[in-house]
């Protein structure tokens, strides 16, 4: 099957903005460790869907994109209700794993809230074999890849 991105001229990663809701914290009203991978998570894959390659199509091809990896820095904390922006780029790109780097900043003041990365690979649906990142998503990634992480 064979998918053309509907944004392949503007491919580029952008930034994300998401409300930290009453559900993402802790008693103290701070953001829990364990949501920053899945705020690192909604950015990449917003911005897979924005460029036509997000999880239906890689479905409906028989792939699974998966989290292999995920490392977070926390710098300062997130707290009900912040607006957070979700800054991510490519940091690492090779046939068979991408490496999204994502920044956590609160849009108030710009301070930067964490850092970290997700390393993504793809499974078939059908076997969980691991496969080489599709031709479409590859370029997709190598296009959105910023001159610094080339």
């Amino acid at each position: 099957m064979t998918v053309v991105p509907a944004a392949a001229q503007r491919a580029r990663l952008l930034p994300v903005r998401r409300s930290v809701e009453h559900a993402d914290t802790d008693a103290s009203g701070v953001v829990h460790f364990a949501r920053y991978p899945a705020l690192q998570e909604t950015a990449l894959l917003a911005n897979l869907e924005r460029l036509g390659v997000g999880l239906g199509v890689l479905a409906s091809a028989g792939f699974d994109l998966v989290v292999t990896e995920a490392t977070t820095r926390y710098l300062a904390p997130a707290r009900y209700p912040d607006e957070l922006n979700l800054e991510p780029v490519v940091g690492r790109l090779s046939v068979a794993r991408a490496r999204i780097d994502t920044t956590v900043r609160r849009t108030t003041d710009g301070a930067e809230l964490a850092t970290g990365s997700l390393v993504v690979a793809l499974t078939d649906r059908a076997t969980g074999a691991p496969c080489a990142l599709l031709p479409v998503l590859h370029a997709v990634l190598e296009e959105s890849r910023s001159d610094v992480h080339r």
